[in-house]
């Protein structure tokens, strides 16, 4: 159990926008210190802003999560700094130097960065692989290979000592809907790895958990992280099936009832409550327990439109018009 979370420093990727900076900003109204990581330079600075107006200590850099060099330079710094601005990601490791103040090790790691992409699985180029795996499921193993040890040393030293990790994946990591293969497969990793987390910690302390959130269809902005791609992997020109897929995606996320801040806040519960696993949806779960039970009676996977038969009649129409 964790109930006080005031003057408790806390790692967030991702903080720039959506459950992020949701989580930020429960963070800010908890007194917490925090470590805002955004690749999206004004998103960032928003967020810091809003931080330091409700008077927490903050540290704000623009970090591609995907980049090993930049997490570990941003691991680095947060042991050695307070506030940082940041404008050039190059010039990282010179203001990580200039940082005056120390956080110690953060009690709360939200691997919270993730992009969308779409499409039939074999259309996806090796660009497209490398951005969706490199922040979806790098991003993570970063995050994860990157504080764990800090977050450990730490309660080594101290009895008391509480910490915890929440990675984000999403109901496509316990499902496999179609046209949407990349990111079920960065998704599904991110599930793995995070189970495995939780097994792996409860081996060696009883100091720091995990939690694995899987939300559903929630307005974040993710339909729309191709504005964040970078030059290095730029898109080629998008297939028949990533223009459907892209359309489907903003739709249903766009339409979203649950906010952000609501699972938020839900993110937030089951952390004080060491619960692993976090649902925006859950009556989605009937979903996961129909794929679970095909698995278990080794029958073909089931219709992902049984529920609905006139959006698979509409997608197969429009792929097979291609």
């Amino acid at each position: 159990m964790i109930e006080d979370f005031a003057g408790k420093t806390a790692v967030l990727t991702g903080a720039g926008s959506g459950f992020g900076l949701e989580c930020a900003r429960i963070g800010m109204q908890r007194g917490m210190n925090l470590v805002l990581v955004d690749v999206q330079q004004d998103a960032l600075d928003a967020a810091e802003s809003e931080a330091i107006a409700a008077g927490c200590q903050v540290l704000a850099r623009r970090v591609d999560v995907s980049d090993a060099a930049q997490m570990e330079q941003l691991a680095q710094a947060v042991q050695e700094r307070r506030r940082v601005d940041v404008s050039d990601a190059a010039q990282m490791e010179q203001l990580a130097q200039a940082v005056q103040e120390r956080f110690g090790a953060p009690h709360f790691v939200f691997n919270n960065a993730g992009v969308g992409a779409g499409g039939l699985v074999w259309e996806n180029s090796v660009a497209d692989w490398n951005w969706v795996l490199g922040v979806n499921l790098w991003g993570v193993i970063h995050g994860v290979r990157l504080f764990t040890p800090m977050m450990l040393a730490a309660a080594k030293q101290d009895a008391a000592w509480r910490g915890h990790i929440v990675n984000t994946a999403s109901m496509a990591g316990l499902l496999a809907p179609p046209n949407m293969g990349i990111y079920n497969v960065s998704k599904h990793a991110v599930v793995s790895l995070t189970e495995t987390l939780y097994q792996d910690l409860s081996l060696v302390t009883d100091q720091v958990g995990a939690s694995l959130l899987c939300p559903f269809f929630v307005p974040t902005g993710i339909s729309q992280s191709h504005r964040n791609r970078p030059a290095t992997l730029a898109a080629d020109k998008p297939t028949q099936s990533q223009i459907i897929g892209q359309a489907m995606s903003d739709k249903a996320v766009s339409s979203g009832k649950v906010t952000a801040a609501e699972v938020a806040h839900k993110v937030f519960d089951a952390v004080a409550s060491g619960q692993f696993y976090i649902f925006s949806h859950p009556k989605a779960l009937a979903s996961v327990q129909t794929r679970m039970e095909d698995v278990v009676q080794a029958r073909n996977p089931t219709d992902p439109f049984a529920d609905k038969p006139e959006l698979g009649q509409q997608l197969r129409a429009q792929l097979r018009a291609g």
